[in-house]
């Protein structure tokens, strides 16, 4: 592989993420702004959103890629609408820096999770806040759906793993095999388990049949 393209001039791009036919690549900045590339010509900016200029943490892109939401340091969530080109929702839901940010499969909702421990679900479409899942103890760095959206799962500073019913509102199971933080986490793609990763330098695998 080599380098095709280096867009300079940008204030401290931060999280990237990228559309689900791969031709549009979304960017935070340190100063707040949500920037649009066109994948085929990337020193192309097509679309920029300006938010109250704190740190972009976080971002992810809708199923059906009309909507971008992005997570910032000063706890403030965005939803844009890449249809009208203007910001849908400004939300707080949380009053601590954002960590990420996860649309659901079928982009109905969106979750978000940070320092505040807590995670947060809004209606994408109305923006109220639908669900507050409660339960963790430290930072909450990563967080992932499974494909039907019924189950969240969260890993956290301390190391946990835990897997959330949305419906309930409620853990149904915690993972505390590592004492190390958890930086990101993922749903295997039909659902039969998830994988973790950590400051303990491994991956730890686990499905429905078995503990780990």
């Amino acid at each position: 592989m080599h380098q095709v393209c280096k867009i300079i001039g940008f204030e401290g791009v931060w999280a990237l993420a990228l559309s689900s036919k791969g031709d549009r690549l979304i960017s935070t900045t340190c100063d707040g702004k949500i920037n649009i590339w066109d994948i085929a010509k990337p020193r192309d900016l097509l679309q920029q959103y300006t938010t109250k200029g704190s740190f972009g943490m976080c971002v992810d892109i809708s199923p059906d890629d009309k909507l971008i939401a992005s997570g910032h340091q000063n706890g403030g969530i965005y939803i844009c609408n890449n249809v009208t080109a203007r910001i849908h929702h400004s939300l707080q839901g949380l009053v601590k820096p954002i960590r990420q940010v996860k649309f659901s499969p079928g982009g109905k909702l969106l979750a978000a999770c940070g320092d505040s421990a807590n995670i947060v679900i809004f209606d994408v479409l109305s923006g109220e806040q639908v669900a507050n899942l409660v339960g963790s103890s430290s930072w909450t760095f990563a967080i992932s759906w499974n494909h039907t959206g019924e189950y969240l799962i969260s890993g956290s500073f301390d190391g946990k793993v835990k897997v959330w019913s949305v419906a309930t509102q409620s853990c149904v199971a915690t993972h505390s095999e590592s004492n190390s933080a958890i930086h990101d986490v993922s749903w295997m793609p039909k659902g039969e388990g998830f994988v973790s990763v950590g400051s303990s330098r491994s991956l730890r695998f686990y499905r429905e049949t078995s503990s780990e």
